[in-house]
């Protein structure tokens, strides 16, 4: 595969860009408790709760209720002539940071309410912000067969543009990031029967936990003199997500915790660093490698190309090992046998794309919030033991661990990685008794409904136990936290996803108590929601 990225031409074009929500998409909860009622057409009062909607609305304008209000009249920021809205994302003028717009998201429901419109954004479609998990819940049951997802500019010129060849040589097969309609349809239903059948993860708990194992050694012996981890710790699971990833999506053990400068597993975790890096700035920054090919753009297509290449090549691997045993033993070779080669290095490059980053700083975040609570970690060590006692861990033992389960939960409501899930509008849409017109981009903020009391009782407190017993007097909103989103495109990864999170977890608790002994972290976008600065826990042995 060619890997030059200067030999191609760039059509001056305006830059039109959407905003990305994307990379690691999440569930719906598992149900919930939603108190009091909810009119179809307007939004409820701050501090009152809305009704879960169960029945699917029909949201399209087709007889418009004079009570409806126009797009004119959604509230929101007003943006200056010529400078529109963008001046506000200005350094040391504007106020609204990028790092920080979980709390320019606070702030624009405590001053707008909870449906918020934002235009004038440079290279960047209207967007409209959603604060009430109900409207949330409406608009998700009522979607249609293939929802539009705001997706990464750069990644959609890498597929349809710089690399048609390869992503346009076959027909539906593209992948399901920056891909929408019958093609996203099309993908997703071959590879959907693979990866989300009941035992697709299952198969690989004793794996997955062998990773886990040697993640645990990995951090005891990086520990300085105080048992404390280094500065660059988070780079350290970044390691153990590829690790787990590797041997899911290309059936091998990369190495990752040992590897050579010089080799293939080493320049995919430089070319994953690079990705990371670079994708922030593509897509939360001024496009404008739209109208020339930047240097850190040119970076970013290269290191795309570094992880094609390899996943090609384990790929046709797994396609030989077909041949020879005559059947299939791992997700690698059944997405070889079910949908051929090329889907199957599609799905995998994708599960790169959004998988490492987010899982990784999901275990990041759950490790540092666990070490500044002695109670939980001494209760989930205790749950660990009463289901492994000392034996290794083996399919259907987290079943048995619901209070793990709960703190993982917990974290991804308070923490979510991906404070926010998106649509792009199909149709015209009634939101929160206003007109949305087709095209816009809304984006559900889901860190400001995980943490308000108006979707979960005493939201700022940290209680795993609210997603292991429910009651009728405790508030609860099946869609206010949704880590891998929902319906249709719901995370395909989330089983793998799970597994790997819960089983790091289980092992770390296992094998240390841990604590921290620095200033608190605030949290940022960097471009997941993840603690800001070194963290360093002080890892003590059991």
């Amino acid at each position: 595969m060619k890997s030059r990225v200067n030999v191609v031409k760039w059509p001056f074009r305006s830059p039109v860009r959407q905003l990305s929500t994307t990379p690691w998409s999440h569930q719906a909860s598992d149900g919930g408790l939603e108190i009091g009622t909810k009119s179809v057409t307007t939004s409820p009062a701050r501090g009152s709760r809305a009704r879960s909607t169960h029945v699917a609305l029909d949201t399209s304008l087709c007889d418009v209720s004079p009570s409806v209000k126009s797009w004119r009249e959604v509230p929101g920021p007003k943006p200056l002539p010529l400078l529109g809205n963008t001046w506000r994302f200005t350094p040391y003028i504007g106020g609204y940071s990028v790092e920080h717009i979980d709390k320019v998201c606070l702030s624009l429901r405590e001053q707008y309410g909870d449906c918020v419109k934002i235009t004038g954004l440079l290279g960047r479609p209207d967007m409209l912000f959603v604060f009430d998990a109900s409207e949330v819940e409406r608009v998700f049951r009522g979607e249609d067969a293939a929802p539009h997802r705001p997706s990464m500019p750069s990644l959609n010129y890498y597929k349809h543009t710089l690399r048609k060849d390869f992503f346009g040589a076959e027909e539906n097969c593209a992948g399901v990031i920056a891909v929408h309609g019958e093609s996203w349809a099309a993908f997703r239903t071959k590879v959907s029967r693979v990866a989300l059948s009941a035992g697709a993860a299952a198969q690989y708990t004793v794996p997955v936990a062998q990773v886990a194992d040697a993640f645990v050694e990995r951090v005891r012996d990086i520990r300085n003199e105080n048992l404390e981890t280094p500065d660059d710790f988070l780079n350290e699971v970044h390691k153990w997500s590829l690790e787990s990833l590797g041997l899911i999506a290309l059936d091998t053990r990369l190495g990752c915790f040992e590897a050579q400068e010089e080799s293939e597993s080493m320049r995919l975790i430089h070319a994953v660093q690079t990705f990371f890096l670079s994708v922030g700035e593509l897509e939360l920054r001024a496009p404008w490698w739209r109208l020339y090919p930047t240097t850190m753009f040119k970076k970013y297509c290269a290191a795309l190309d570094t992880i094609l290449s390899v996943t090609l090549r384990h790929v046709e691997k797994a396609l030989k090992e077909c041949e020879l045993n005559g059947g299939s033993k791992s997700l690698l070779q059944d997405l070889v046998a079910a949908a051929g080669p090329r889907v199957a290095a599609v799905a995998a490059l994708d599960l790169f794309l959004v998988g490492i980053d987010t899982t990784s700083n999901a275990v990041a975040s759950i490790l540092y919030q666990l070490s500044l609570r002695p109670a939980v970690q001494d209760r989930l060590y205790e749950e660990i033991n009463n289901v492994l006692q000392d034996k290794p861990m083996k399919p259907g033992d987290v079943n048995h661990m619901p209070y793990l389960k709960a703190c993982v939960k917990e974290v991804m409501r308070m923490y979510p990685v991906v404070i926010g899930n998106g649509r792009q509008l199909s149709k015209d849409t009634i939101i929160c008794g206003y007109q949305i017109p087709k095209g816009t981009q809304v984006i559900f903020q889901h860190y400001v409904m995980g943490n308000s009391d108006d979707n979960f009782s005493n939201a700022r407190d940290f209680r795993p136990e609210r997603w292991m017993y429910r009651s009728s007097t405790q508030k609860h909103h099946a869609f206010a936290s949704l880590p891998f989103g929902y319906g249709k495109r719901m995370c395909l990864g989330r089983r793998f996803a799970e597994l790997e999170i819960h089983t790091v977890i289980c092992k770390m608790v296992q094998a240390f108590k841990m604590e921290y002994h620095h200033k608190p972290m605030d949290y940022h976008i960097h471009p997941m929601y993840t603690p800001n600065g070194p963290i360093r826990l002080k890892l003590i042995e059991r």
